[in-house]
């Protein structure tokens, strides 16, 4: 007669296997066949036994979905086969051009069409059909560990369906944040007071990274899987009965793939889903054409970064139409007047757009904008909201004209516009906008990198009246910190840390963050090298200054104007005096890159994006922010953006992170 112990693990089996049926049915197929309260006697009779004999609970067990400590970091997960990038085309002429190169080297074959869901990719493994390990793509051949969080994933299977053996299985997905989710996330954020995520594909990933389960667990990610990476014991003819094997093991496969027998049937596809894309619960930015014969996909195989039996046809930038409802005039650090557009919520390219940059008075008036116009928006670049024309059929004749002002909307002084240039500026130099701007461009990541001095508290330290410029930053006591809102000992602290810190930053650093006009990060870093110190730097002539390299003359004019403002002599007397370092240490070594021009795209997983940048300029390379067919390498790594694609259209050498590590130290 079987023990009490051996009746529990047996009742314990069942209960798993009937609670996987029906998690399968109801987040997988929408198709419950209990009710709830059934559901909910189930898994509480299962937590029970799992309780009365914790040594029956197993990682696989539905009760066991967030149970796992926030993790300290990341471990490295190398994927059993590489998790290859698709090549992208992005019209009619090159998706025939794709299929033309297939069937010439294939003959005549069939397809299947996917979409393309915006979200971030996942491999996943498992072990006599039992759920063990889930990583992220990485670059391609190791990922990050992110085990505990996918296992709150309610339409992940943490156990196989199907009685047949899997002794090992690698499967791809694409894990997404659904479009109502991702609103109700930045709902929530903006009443907390934090950032609320760009779109939904970047919460997905930040969500998926979270060091703490619970964490992920409350974001209601979902999986969608779309491919066999590697399996043992089992064999496959067609990739469609790849799909169907994935869905029967119980996972959620996208219920909108198609056969496909040419070109045609494939453009019908992509125009279908172009047309009707906001219907779906899921952001998609294209769709994935796939040969479906695996035998075929053999012969064609691949290059080093993509298949050659797979490319997504990227879908155009999203557009909808709102109303303009006003325009706002920005101050910035400069005294720049940029025209913003506010506008009637509407959600495109993936998230609540409300504002849009109307760039200056010219370019609203070459489009023939008007306040109130029904316009039509998009996100140039798929990031960036953009107004792209007013419906001129849709007015009603209570639309009225921008006019830009003649004084400042921050501080009542004068506005002037230069002859010859676009944008109007404010000239009075203590406008609290232009202050505020440059208060929060000095403290920046890229600046000197004063953590925890955001915009709530700058504004509260110039409403009392602490910082009146920025050098008053190394000037903030304790007591002034004590009283901002929310500020106490541990918050003091960290930020009196923060601004000591900052006072090491190279004068790389401090020039950019000082916002002289014309120089940016890059030119500021050529200056810095050039000159060594900030005293030899404000004594340089124009000829002196004309003579570094990519310094032309209007840069040159806007250094050398900063350094003849008395003001501006006052400021950086006051900062020496603070302690903050005014040199830039030049490692003199061998340069072998000199002369070479790099792009940088994607995350790298050895280094950040300004330390490879650093690392290329010193060993005499030049980086740059868009590529042409003057650019020598693109560093792509993972999940790389438009420059990527960019590259190879150019036919411009594209390397992978390791490449780009054997170019740095060969």
């Amino acid at each position: 007669m079987a023990s009490e112990v051996e009746q529990a693990a047996r009742r314990v089996e069942e209960l798993r296997r009937e609670i996987n049926y029906h998690n399968y049915r109801y987040y997988v197929l929408d198709d419950p066949v209990i009710s709830d309260e059934e559901y909910d006697r189930l898994m509480r009779e299962l937590t029970e036994l799992e309780e009365r004999y914790p040594e029956l609970v197993t990682p696989d067990s539905p009760t066991q979905r967030v149970g796992a400590p926030p993790a300290e970091a990341f471990q490295p997960v190398q994927h059993r086969a590489r998790m290859m990038s698709l090549d992208n085309v992005f019209d009619e002429e090159e998706l025939r051009a794709f299929i033309r190169r297939v069937e010439n080297q294939v003959g005549k074959t069939d397809y299947v069409c996917e979409l393309k869901i915006d979200g971030t990719g996942i491999a996943l493994t498992y072990e006599d059909g039992v759920f063990v390990r889930g990583a992220t793509r990485g670059d391609g051949v190791t990922g990050e560990d992110v085990t505990a969080n996918l296992r709150t994933i309610k339409t992940l299977p943490l156990r196989l369906l199907g009685d047949r053996p899997v002794p090992y299985l690698e499967i791809r997905g694409e894990v997404f944040m659904p479009k109502e989710a991702f609103l109700e996330l930045n709902r929530q954020r903006e009443e907390e007071g934090q950032p609320p995520f760009a779109n939904p594909r970047n919460a997905a990933a930040g969500s998926l990274r979270q060091l703490d389960p619970r964490v992920t667990a409350s974001r209601k990610l979902d999986l969608i899987c779309y491919e066999i990476g590697y399996v043992e014991g089992w064999d496959f003819r067609t990739h469609r009965e790849v799909l169907e094997q994935i869905a029967a093991w119980g996972f959620r496969v996208s219920e909108h793939w198609r056969p496909a027998e040419g070109v045609e049937e494939i453009l019908d596809f992509c125009q279908h889903w172009i047309a009707k894309r906001d219907e779906l619960a899921y952001e998609v930015d294209g769709a994935v054409i796939k040969v479906n014969p695996l035998e075929v996909r053999e012969r064609l195989g691949a290059t080093s970064k993509a298949p050659r039996w797979a490319v997504a046809f990227k879908f155009p930038a999203e557009e909808k139409t709102t109303r303009l409802l006003d325009i706002e005039v920005h101050v910035g650090r400069t005294g720049a007047l940029t025209p913003t557009a506010v506008l009637e919520p509407v959600f495109v390219g993936g998230s609540t757009v409300s504002r849009a940059t109307l760039h200056n008075e010219d370019e609203i008036r070459r489009k023939g904008i008007k306040i109130g116009d029904i316009v039509l928006v998009h996100k140039a670049g798929d990031v960036i909201p953009e107004i792209i024309k007013p419906i001129v059929e849709l007015r009603d004749g209570t639309e009225r004209d921008f006019v830009m002002p003649d004084r400042c909307p921050a501080c009542g002084g004068k506005v002037y516009r230069p002859e010859g240039e676009v944008v109007a500026r404010c000239v009075n130099v203590d406008c609290p906008a232009r202050l505020f701007e440059s208060l929060l461009h000095f403290a920046s990541r890229g600046a000197m990198d004063i953590e925890g001095l955001g915009p709530a508290t700058i504004r509260e330290l110039m409403d009392k009246g602490y910082v009146r410029s920025v050098e008053d930053i190394y000037y903030l006591t304790e007591e002034q910190l004590y009283t901002l809102t929310g500020f106490k000992d541990k918050s003091v602290s960290n930020l009196m840390n923060a601004i000591r810190q900052s006072k090491e930053r190279p004068l790389s650093r401090l020039l950019f963050a000082l916002g002289i006009r014309h120089v940016g990060a890059h030119v500021a870093e050529l200056l810095a090298r050039r000159f060594r110190s900030m005293d030899n730097l404000a004594r340089a002539g124009l000829e002196d200054l004309l003579s570094v390299e990519e310094v032309g003359p209007t840069i040159a004019e806007s250094v050398r104007a900063f350094f003849d403002e008395p003001r501006n002599l006052e400021l950086i007397r006051r900062l020496k005096e603070a302690g903050v370092n005014m040199e830039e240490k030049v490692e003199e070594g061998p340069r072998p890159l000199e002369g070479l021009t790099f792009v940088l795209t994607g995350a790298l997983s050895s280094m950040t994006r300004e330390e490879a940048r650093r690392a290329i300029e010193e060993r005499g390379g030049r980086v740059s922010s868009s590529v042409s067919r003057r650019t020598d390498y693109v560093v792509a790594g993972a999940d790389p953006g438009s420059k990527y694609d960019k590259a190879r259209e150019l036919g411009v050498r594209i390397i992978g992170e390791e490449e780009f590590l054997a170019l740095l130290h060969g």
